[in-house]
């Protein structure tokens, strides 16, 4: 009896601990071919380029946006790698918005990307603040948007305004809708990609900041 007691009992266990580490695992059926290939991740890139509607004044910025998240929710990462900035250089926004319509340079771009219709600066990809060194801006940071799903950021657009962002604390309702970060001087489409650009471009990041 005591035999078989503990018998159903192991047998318990073990069928627990399998459903257990079945649950923990993330099946890769439903994902793209490309997080099959990649390890469980999904990368992306944006190549960065001058507004064709460039105001006068204003700097020629190319570069390059890239995206990292492992499925099906990792945190995504993102890797900003831009050029092209003056000597002295305050803080410029970037945010990723709606549209990857460029047709009528940055403009057709759309509004911010604001899936749950919240206010500056609570939309998911306000991306925040970046000053630039030796005229270029090279920074890693993470977002509350997704590589994944309904709301997706592939296909949208990411774009390089021409001043600081406030935030959403200017008191007014650009403020509210923009941060009043001003004309959109450079953008960019947001497109699945391979893992070698990542890869290159954070190595060559770590590489700078070693010299530095």
């Amino acid at each position: 009896m005591f035999t078989l007691s503990y018998l159903l009992f192991t047998l318990g266990v073990l069928n627990f601990k399998g459903a257990s580490e079945t649950q923990g695992k993330v099946s890769l059926s439903d994902a793209p071919i490309e997080v099959r290939d990649y390890n469980g991740s999904l990368y992306a890139t944006c190549e960065m380029k001058p507004s064709t509607t460039l105001p006068l004044g204003q700097p020629q910025i190319y570069g390059q946006v890239l995206f990292k998240q492992v499925y099906p929710a990792g945190r995504m990462q993102i890797i900003v790698s831009l050029r092209g900035f003056p000597t002295r250089e305050s803080e410029r926004a970037i945010h990723i918005h709606q549209f990857g319509d460029l047709s009528k340079g940055c403009s057709a771009a759309g509004p911010h990307f604001n899936p749950l219709g919240q206010h500056h600066a609570n939309h998911p990809g306000d991306l925040g603040n970046f000053g630039s060194s030796r005229g270029q801006v090279h920074a890693s940071v993470t977002a509350k948007v997704t590589l994944f799903g309904t709301q997706s950021v592939l296909g949208r657009s990411v774009v390089l305004h021409e001043r600081k962002d406030d935030m959403g604390k200017g008191g007014d309702e650009e403020s509210l809708r923009s941060g009043n970060a001003g004309q959109r001087i450079a953008c960019c489409v947001i497109g699945m990609s391979s893992s070698s650009l990542w890869e290159n471009t954070a190595e060559s990041s770590w590489e700078d900041s070693a010299e530095e």
